[in-house]
């Protein structure tokens, strides 16, 4: 039995969580990055831990309300780590502020972009918030004076209120009242453009029109002063018991409840003064530990919405998705993936070549059968539209619905209920488990035989997401492939385990986590025999107890474990004896990293599996995923190169330590190697290739580009 290397040597998943998003709002700070970008980092902060309070940190409140038997099996104290989860995000909102305030506010002027507040206000522009304050938001305030031992309002999750302290003009000397206005940013635009000189464009947030009108709703009082406050509430599903009765009636009954939730956050202007704070706590029943201060505003994700001017020098350079020549437009997929396996990789490449498969499925007379598996997906979906029109077409098609993806419960079942009223035969959730496989397949009548073709993926059904995730798509007639997918959709379609076991693919709840474990163990049997041992691998998250000691047990047999890890990473690298030979970097750029990469050097023949999975205790032990060989020699390659790029990353990269310091990955004097963009570049240059290669083959019929109907972005 290997020694446990885990004590003491393991951060805490949500520590580490905190970290992750440390990083995004890195790209927030970082001149380097477009001005406009870097609003939208800003945003993208804001949004994460909007999430992260709704869900990790209820969940970890909760628990300090559990029994002390129950207390004693968790390794770490609820209590103490909700006071560190506290200080780190106010360090960090500390920050977040001093970014907007001293270097994204002072820059938006530099290019003549001013968001100003009341008090800047010329008369025009006082007049102008005054008329749009009684056009467009009257209806929508709701003041309310906050009294004493009455019933008070309701505060919304994620809504924006004004809280104001004021005072009755004829009692000068009278006590305090307090009273709240909501700012209806979900009514009307955050960001409002305001008249302005020429050449330049002044704006004001929706936040300070309320504030600049607020005497207003309160005739016959001197208002004080007024301050933003906002409360997050507890957005996880309560399913009392999953396995009975209804289990999607019960996830319906709980998404009406998710609203109403209790405190999980309030958030409020950090200039807010004493006694209106302690008024807002025991009026709203508020502990200490629920409040957090944050700067003027809230609700930073609208940063989102805030408007460009068309000012394209301020954003990213476009990288329009480059075509998969083989797959996007052809009518003729089948024919084309009998012939070899397709890999896509999106956002570089179009997602169109998945929704063109789709689409030609649907009509072509020789496919019989469609499966698939919804785990999230867009609200026009042209995938989900190809599914039922295959169902016009007399096809049988079946999909399973997975109606526990986290905040995507109701569009799921929307899609649900329209794919059933299409004839499509709909599956729904397992009590206990989420399905998180990306697959479909396809059955096809050729020369009077029955054909299986799969699609295998790292990501979503999902047309929008796969225009900033990074995710990679296998397509393939591979015999070894589909027959194991196909048992995958026996299993959700039956709910009865497949008699025959797995050999290829590497399937949640069967042999997943084991499977993993005899790639690792047999690198580790490889350095302690003295030959070369290696492992790279790519994830979202690394948090499973059971990898991370094996992972330490091959470092400390002398394997080279490289890690790319996004987001959480629990694995402590460079500690003596430990992880010596661990090292991880994390990427952060302009596309989200979402592909699992999984590289096993093997002796020299190396294995390379894409996956669903992340190495968290849920993926592996708790959810239907699906990690898939890459058999096809080229494409291993292509997978290979891909990955060095990421590793060679000096720009994006940033070094994950015992620390947390995030410090960016530098070489020195070397030639800066930014890897969402060589990729880009990667795939522009296979375009060209593939182009050239074809008119050269075809000289009169494929002349030039034109011709292709291909254009290449400069």
């Amino acid at each position: 039995m290997a020694a446990n290397l885990l004590s003491g040597n393991y951060t805490n998943r949500d520590v580490s969580w905190l970290s992750f998003n440390y990083r995004v709002l890195q790209e927030a700070k970082d001149p380097a990055v477009p001005l406009l970008e870097r609003l939208k980092f800003l945003a993208i902060y804001s949004s994460n831990l909007d999430e992260f309070f709704r869900i990790r940190v209820a969940g970890v409140r909760k628990l300090k309300k559990v029994g002390k038997k129950t207390k004693a099996q968790l390794d770490f104290d609820p209590s103490q780590l909700l006071k560190e989860l506290h200080w780190i995000v106010n360090k960090q909102q500390e920050e977040f502020s001093a970014i907007f305030e001293s270097q994204i506010v002072p820059e938006l002027r530099h290019h003549n972009i001013y968001l100003l507040r009341r008090l800047d206000l010329n008369q025009v522009q006082q007049q102008f918030v005054d008329d749009y304050f009684q056009d467009n938001l009257l209806p929508f305030v709701m003041p309310v004076l906050l009294v004493k031992h009455r019933i008070n309002p309701f505060l919304a999750n994620a809504h924006l209120y004004l809280a104001v302290h004021l005072r009755q003009k004829k009692k000068p000397f009278a006590d305090s009242e307090y009273a709240l206005v909501k700012i209806p940013s979900d009514q009307l635009p955050r960001f409002v453009s305001l008249p302005s000189p020429p050449g330049r464009q002044d704006l004001i947030m929706l936040d300070d029109i309320v504030r600049h009108s607020v005497t207003q709703l309160f005739p016959g009082y001197d208002i004080q002063d007024a301050y933003s406050i906002k409360l997050t509430r507890d957005g996880d599903l309560h399913i009392e018991d999953e396995y009975s009765g209804d289990l999607v009636q019960k996830i319906k009954s709980s998404l009406q409840k998710r609203q109403v939730g209790p405190a999980s956050r309030f958030v409020f202007d950090r200039e807010m003064p004493d006694h209106l704070l302690k008024h807002l706590q025991e009026t709203f029943d508020l502990r200490k530990n629920d409040m957090l201060p944050e700067g003027r505003y809230h609700n930073n994700f609208d940063f989102f919405k805030f408007p460009d001017f068309n000012l394209a020098h301020l954003k990213y350079k476009p990288l329009p998705p480059l075509q998969h020549l083989a797959m996007h437009s052809t009518t003729t997929p089948f024919d084309i993936i009998k012939e070899a396996d397709q890999m896509l990789h999106v956002p570089y490449q179009s997602f169109e070549a998945v929704i063109n498969l789709f689409e030609q499925a649907a009509i072509d007379p020789d496919v019989t059968h469609i499966k698939v598996i919804q785990y999230r997906v867009a609200k026009n979906s042209r995938i989900l539209a190809a599914l039922m029109e295959a169902v016009k077409k007399g096809k049988q098609v079946s999909a399973f619905v997975e109606i526990k993806a986290r905040f995507d419960e109701a569009t799921n079942l929307e899609w649900g209920e329209r794919l059933e009223k299409a004839g499509v035969r709909v599956h729904y959730s397992f009590p206990g488990v989420k399905v998180h496989s990306k697959l479909a397949l396809f059955r096809r009548i050729e020369q009077g035989e029955p054909q299986l073709y799969a699609y295998l993926g790292t990501g979503n059904f999902h047309e929008e997401t796969a225009k900033i995730y990074s995710d990679f798509s296998l397509m393939t007639a591979d015999h070894r492939l589909t027959s194991e997918v196909s048992n995958v959709f026996s299993f959700l379609e039956n709910v009865i385990p497949p008699t025959q076991t797995f050999e290829h693919l590497m399937v949640g709840k069967f042999n997943l986590r084991s499977k993993f474990y005899e790639l690792i163990d047999n690198e580790i049997a490889a350095a302690k025999a003295g030959k070369p041992a290696s492992m790279t691998l790519k994830i979202n998250s690394l948090e499973d107890k059971g990898i991370i000691q094996k992972l330490y047990e091959a470092s400390n047999a002398g394997v080279k474990v490289t890690l790319i890890i996004r987001g959480i990473c629990c694995l402590v690298p460079g500690i003596p004896d430990v992880s010596e030979n661990i090292e991880i970097i994390s990427i952060v750029d302009r596309f989200l990293e979402h592909a699992r990469v999984f590289i096993f050097y093997n002796n020299g023949n190396e294995q390379v599996y894409l996956s669903s999975a992340d190495w968290m205790e849920r993926n592996l032990s708790y959810r239907i995923e699906t990690a898939f060989p890459v058999y096809d020699p080229e494409l291993k390659r292509e997978i290979l190169e891909l990955i060095d790029l990421q590793l060679k990353d000096n720009v994006r990269a940033r070094i994950i330590d015992k620390h947390n310091r995030n410090e960016y990955r530098r070489t020195g004097n070397d030639i800066p190697v930014r890897a969402q963009l060589e990729t880009y570049f990667y795939f522009k240059r296979k375009l060209e290739m593939e182009i050239d290669a074809l008119s050269e083959s075809e000289p009169g019929e494929f002349n030039d580009k034109e011709h292709l109907q291909i254009h290449l972005p400069d």
